[in-house]
This record gives structure tokens, sequence and C-alpha cells, in this order.
């Protein structure tokens, strides 16, 4: 725990500070604030009419949680939501290789920000959302590329933030390029079978939320919808821009045109509102003709008519967002509707002020309330240093825009997707609701997307590249499974059924593309009479790894997945195999072994003297990064030994060499911890075994996936005893019952 303390202190202190703060919200304003769209929530809550202004998903939460608590409860629930938001954007965020201190910002920006505070106390649904989106991306970018399942659930998400708020649906296009761009598939013919396959699960899953809310919003109205909003909205926006002089009115539609000069008209607020939402406007019409239907019909003449005038208007409305300081501009709705008062809000009699005092008396038994001393703290602290900048969250939306267009290092990195991904939902959620109208309101949930796209894009900037996939439980199918068969099916296509020689050396690599030229390059041609192949297998790369192995003349073959390392190697020495191999060598990407000692490696097989020869580097030479690792594989060394009943030095050297039929006998199932599998595999099959002196030098480029070095060494104990265990203990078990 103290360790945990230490590596996330500064995370520790903002949440420190974010609970002290919701705290003193909490009790500043009691039972909760009520904001306007408070009452339609309420009002809505026993009848779930799906044609009110506001969907249905906030009502299906508040349910339960007003008959657990009320209003009181309701809002320190959504406190703590604000907290598990912070946090899962912090770990999601590490998961990308973002840097600890900018983590903690991305965390930091939801955990203090005085706005964020007051929506959580305010019966309201943004902190929902905000959840339903976090999840949603912790489920598309949490593990790696996401597989249909995890896609499907997404999709799910997605179709319940937009029934809490229909601006949701505009995130749809940043998921679906996501899915389609996310780790390299659209690169080749396999990958595009994946996209299909993950795109369809979201969509459906999408699909299954939208589609079941319509159909119960035509059971209850008798028509196709999922909001009574769509008229006030279109209308709202379109009458403050509608040059009514110059466009095909008729004379009923003219009545919905303002006579008021372009200039000089109010908000869309107001046309919205007050307005539309007047029962009395705009009079009789003719017989079937409803004001619903002339609203949107007016809409969209003004749509078809003044593109470029509406264009102008959502442009200037989104550009207001990166403002420096939160202020009003002429008739958009007042910023201190999100801002702490001195007294309880009544909104200058928008609601009747005893509708506050009588819902808070039905839901808690108390009246509204608001303590002035907490209220001046927390007011002074909101207007002062308490918000986010406009400027943080353009420079945040740059930055992830530079990197999903790979902009330098980005374009290495594995980073662009997920840039992509975070970067393009947070601003096309500002530009969808600046198409309706601006608020500072809706600028919230952008603040849990464009901080950590901007993370995600300086990390990918800086050249920091995103970790291979953790695997550590995850066994692979047994071979050839799709990705395998969509590999070698691409291979035989470019090559041929038998492109290799006798002598094959067998590279797995997964973003090496600045190291691999350079191990290519050093690779003899020849060993002893034998020419010597080199495959490359990408292990599901999203650099220019397969680009660069080809240019240096090796055979490539791309595995549209990544599964590891251990897979890719098990691929090889199939590949290998059925192109005419009789001997296998592996060698890693990373420039770690001296290739110039292939011969050497060679010679006890071509001898007859063994039929699987590895490298050691305790009995050659060793350059050692750390001291934990260093002591690793003397342990393991041991452990193996003590297993086997056989000397072993080095269980974990990677420049291996072997008979080709023995490579493709052994059972391989670990992705990652390969190693030890293949090792223990063919000396449980009484293969003989040579250790030879070899060296290993330090990697020649880049950053070990193997991760933390105890992390690693405990799942290297674990394959290596279940490997015993699977090869040792049961398989002869087997052949013991079979006999008798």
């Amino acid at each position: 725990m103290t360790g945990l303390l230490r590596r996330h202190w500064l995370l520790c202190l903002l949440l420190v500070a974010g609970i002290t703060l919701r705290v003193l919200v909490w009790l500043a304003y009691q039972p909760a604030l009520l904001y306007i769209d408070s009452f339609r929530y309420l009002a809505n809550v026993d009848a779930l009419r799906p044609d009110h202004l506001n969907p249905l998903g906030y009502d299906l939460v508040l349910a339960p949680l007003l008959a657990i608590g009320g209003l009181a409860f309701t809002a320190a629930v959504q406190h703590v939501l604000g907290l598990a938001v912070a946090v899962a954007l912090y770990a999601l965020a590490l998961r990308h290789n973002v840097p600890r201190w900018v983590a903690a910002i991305v965390a930091g920006i939801v955990l203090l920000d005085g706005y964020q505070l007051q929506i959580e106390q305010n019966i309201m649904s943004e902190i929902w959302f905000q959840a339903l989106l976090v999840g949603m991306l912790w489920l598309l970018l949490g593990r790696g590329e996401p597989n249909w399942r995890r896609s499907a659930v997404a999709g799910l998400l997605l179709g319940a933030a937009m029934m809490t708020r229909t601006i949701g649906v505009t995130i749809l296009v940043p998921v679906v390029l996501y899915l389609i761009v996310a780790g390299g598939a659209w690169r080749n013919r396999a990958g595009w079978h994946r996209i299909a396959v993950r795109g369809t699960a979201c969509l459906l899953g999408f699909a299954v939320v939208v589609g079941s809310y319509a159909g119960y919003f035509r059971s209850v109205t008798g028509e196709w919808g999922l909001t009574g909003a769509s008229s006030h909205v279109l209308y709202g926006r379109m009458a403050t821009i509608a040059k009514c002089d110059q466009l095909p009115l008729d004379e009923t539609l003219k009545r919905f045109c303002p006579s008021t000069p372009v200039e000089e008209r109010k908000g869309v607020d107001y046309y919205t509102h007050f307005v539309y939402g007047d029962s009395d406007w705009p009079g009789a019409l003719p017989p079937g003709r409803s004001k619903q239907q002339l609203a949107d019909e007016f809409g969209m003449i003004v749509l078809r008519n003044q593109p470029v005038d509406l264009a102008v208007a959502v442009l200037k409305d989104f550009a207001k967002n990166f403002a420096p300081t939160k202020t009003t501009s002429p008739n958009d709705v007042p910023v201190d509707r999100w801002q702490f008062q001195l007294e309880y809000p009544d909104f200058d009699g928008a609601i009747d002020p005893a509708a506050f005092d009588k819902t808070a008396l039905i839901h808690d038994g108390v009246r509204t309330s608001a303590d002035e001393d907490l209220a001046r703290f927390l007011r002074d602290y909101q207007l002062s240093v308490g918000y986010t900048p406009g400027p943080l969250l353009a420079l945040a939306g740059l930055l992830g825009l530079a990197a999903a267009a790979g902009v330098g290092r980005a374009r290495r990195s594995g980073l662009r997707s997920a840039a992509l991904l975070t970067t393009g939902s947070g601003l096309i959620i500002l530009l969808g609701s600046a198409a309706f109208e601006f608020s500072w309101r809706y600028q919230l949930p952008a603040l849990v997307l464009l901080p950590l796209g901007g993370a995600i894009g300086l990390t990918a900037l800086l050249g920091r590249r995103m970790p291979a996939p953790a695997r550590r439980r995850v066994k692979l199918a047994a071979f050839p499974d799709d990705v395998d068969k969509a590999a070698m099916r691409e291979f035989r296509e470019r090559y041929g059924d038998s492109p290799l020689s006798q002598l094959v050396v067998v590279i797995a690599a997964y973003n090496e593309a600045d190291g691999i030229g350079t191990v290519l390059r050093n690779m003899p041609t020849r060993c002893g009479e034998l020419p010597v192949s080199v495959l490359v297998v990408v292990d599901g790369a999203t650099d220019d790894t397969a680009k660069v192995a080809a240019e240096n003349g090796a055979l490539v073959c791309v595995a549209p997945r990544n599964r590891g390392q251990g897979a890719a190697l098990r691929l090889g020495y199939h590949l290998a195999a059925a192109g005419g191999a009789d001997y296998v060598v592996t060698t890693d990407a990373d420039g770690q072994y001296d290739n110039a000692e292939l011969p050497l490696l060679m010679r006890p097989l071509l001898d007859g003297r063994a039929d699987f020869v590895t490298g050691s580097r305790r009995l050659g030479s060793e350059q050692a990064d750390s001291r934990v690792r260093w002591l690793g594989v003397r342990v393991f060394a041991g452990l193996a030994s003590i297993l086997t009943w056989r000397r072993i030095t080095d269980t974990s050297f990677g420049f291996r060499a072997m008979r080709a039929e023995l490579a493709c006998s052994v059972t391989l199932r670990e992705p990652q911890y390969q190693s030890s599998e293949l090792l223990l595999g063919v000396l449980a099959r009484r293969a003989r075994v040579v250790e030879l002196p070899m060296s290993m030098r330090l990697r020649g480029n880049g950053k070990s996936k193997k991760g933390h070095s105890l992390v690693y060494g405990a799942n290297y104990a674990r394959v290596m005893t279940g490997t015993w265990l699977r090869e040792y203990v049961l398989r002869r078990l087997r052949r013991h019952s079979v006999r008798h």
C-alpha cells in the first residue's frame, strides 16, 4: 500500500482535494441543487413519458435513487460517481503510457473544476452521461485492440448515453472511425474482416438500445421518435438566423419567422423555450397542419437556403468553448446558472419559487437552503482558480489531433487511434452542442474527453509508445487459429508454397520499425554451405515494421492481430517447416543477440550432436540493465534444473536453433512467456539439448515489452511450473493410462 501511495502521490493529493470540495458542496446546498430541467426530470419519474423534452435515461437512474434516499442521497451518489470518473480517466491514461503527472492533470480537471462540482450537486444528467462515455472508452481502449464482445458492450453504453443526452449520438462517428483504424486492421484484407465483425457488433449494441427506446416511444405516442425536443431544437436555432424576406415561405410559415431584424433577435434558448414553448403561439393553424410539422418545415427551409449562415453561427458558438474565461455572450444562456450562488438559486422567477421547497419537502422532508459561508468560499474558488481555461482544452484538442494525424514520432507510437477516439469524441460533442446553442453546461462532457485525448497525444508526440497488450493469463488457441490461417494464406499468396531455404531465422516483431533494419542488415546470408532465409512475423504492429523488414531482404508474414511473441514464433515455426526448412533459428528484433554467432549456434545440429541448441548468457557474457532480471535468470535456471533433473543455466535466451519438425511438435500455448514453455516441452520429448556460451547485449532500440520485472517474473514462474505439470506429469499419466 505504501508503494502504491508513493507511486501515485499526486493523484492521491488531488483526490483528497476533490473529496473535500465535494463534501463542502454537498453541505452548502441542501438537499441538492434544482435547475429548471430538474423539475422536468422529477415530473416524469413516475410516468416515464418518452415524448418529453429530455430523454428517459436519467429518469431511469433517478427513480431508484429517490426511492432510496431522496435528493440529498442522489447528489451524494453523483459526487461519488464524479470521483470514480476521475480515477478511471487516470487509470486509462496510464494504460496508454501517459506520464503519471500528466495523467494526474487529466483526473485533476474532473476532480477540481468548479462547474463540474456544481453540476454533480444538481439533479441533472451530466455526470451520468460522462460516466457512460468513460465506460465506453474503457471498453474500447482499456485492453488493447477491441474484440467484438467489447465493441458490442461499448455500443450498448453509447446507446445508453444517447438516451441520457441525445447529443451522444454524435460520438458514433469517431467510434466507427476508431473501429476501422484500431490496431492497423485496415492495412490488410484479413483486418477488414475484423473491422466488419467488431463494427457490426458495436452498431448492433447501439441499435438494440436506441431501437428499443424508439419502440417504447411508438407504443406510448403512436409515432416513431426518441424525444419531444426535435422540433424545439431545430426551430430555435433557425429562428435566430432566418432571413424572412429571402425565404420561400407561404403565409402560414411566415408566422414562424420572427419579425425582429436578424441582428436584433434574442438567442436560441428564447425561441426554443419561450416562443415555441408558448401554447398560444403561433395562433390558429390551417386544418391538418400542426405546430410541430410547420416548425420542422420552416427549419428545413432555412437550412436549405442558408447553410453558410448556419455554419458561421455554429462555428462562432463552437469557438466560445475555448475562451480564456467563462463569460456570458449576448443572447447566450447566462453562465451564472452554472456558478455557485450565495443564496439558493431560483433563476429569476423562471420557476415558481414555491416549487423548490415543495419538491425538497416531498423527497427529503426539508426545505431548500444554502450555507452562506460555504457558498461564498465555493463561489470565490470557482471564479478565481477553480475552472478549466478554454485555451487548455484547445491545446489538448490540438495535441490529440496532431497525434491522430501521425505528426512526428506519433506515427509509430501505436497511440494514434486512441487519440483519434478521445479527441474526436470531445470535439464532435462540442460541435454538435453548438449546432443547437452554446451553453457552458454543454462544455462539461469535453472535460472527460479532451484532456485525456491531449494527454495521449502528448505522449505519442514525445515518442512514448503504447505498451504491448497484457496477455498474462490468456492461452493461445491450438494451431492454427483464425489469425494463423489468415496470415499463412496471405504469405503464400505473396511468396508461393516453398520460398524458404533449409535454414530459416524466425524473428517475431511488434512495433520494431526503428531497430529491425539494423538486425537484418547484420544477419549472415549463409551458414556454412546452407543459405539463410530470414522470416519476420509481424505481430499486428501499428508502425512500419513490415515495410522496413521487407526493404531489408526479409520475407514478411503479417499477423492481422497482436497476440504476443509466443504466437508469432509458433506461426513462424510452422511457416518455416511448411516452406521447406530443416532447421529453425530464433533471434530478437531488438539487436540483443550477436547474429554473427549463428555458425557456432548451428554446429551441434549440423554435426548431428543435438536436436535443440540454445545460447546461455551465464556461460558467455551479459550486459545486464536490471539487477532483478539478472537475479531472475539465475533463479529460473535453478527452478528449471530441479524440475527437469538436468543442469540448465539460462531458460530465456532467445537465440536458439532447432530441428523444424521438433519446433512444430511441441505444444505451445503461451503468448508471452514462451521461452520456458518451449525449452521444457523439448526436454520432455527427450530431445538432445545443448547449451553454448553466447553474448547478450542491451537492447539496440526501443523499450522492452516485458513490463515490470516482478510481474514478469511471477508470470514466468507460473508458465514454467504449469508447463512442467502439463508435459512431465499429466502427459506421462495419460501415456500410462493408455498403456494399461
